[in-house]
């Protein structure tokens, strides 16, 4: 489900930066930033954060069970007998062709 961030224009002047979930929901809203690039600076730190940030429950209800932190995805090595199609190189653990990114 991708997202994504909008900036806005902040009501005390300068902009804030919009984090929307892939339904259209705001998920969160930035503090006000003086200018546009400080607001691209922002989300650059906020998509650092989302990555790598613990969750830190600070609400006083002790009703539910304690957060549990979901699992890091890491790049595992696919095993060097994983066979090839085709093109004489490796496909990985899926046996699919590796896309090309072209930037």
């Amino acid at each position: 489900m991708a997202g994504h961030f909008e900036l806005v224009d902040a009501p005390d002047g300068g902009y804030r930066v919009k984090l929307i979930d892939g339904n259209g929901n705001l998920m969160a809203i930035s503090v006000t930033f003086p200018t546009k690039r400080a607001a691209a600076a922002g989300v650059t730190k906020a998509r650092e954060i989302a990555g790598t940030g613990l969750i830190r429950d600070l609400s006083e209800s002790q009703d539910s069970e304690p957060l549990k932190q979901p699992p890091v995805r890491q790049h595992v090595k696919a095993p060097k007998n994983i066979g090839v199609l085709g093109s004489g190189r490796p496909t990985g653990a899926t046996g699919l062709k590796r896309a090309r990114t072209h930037y």
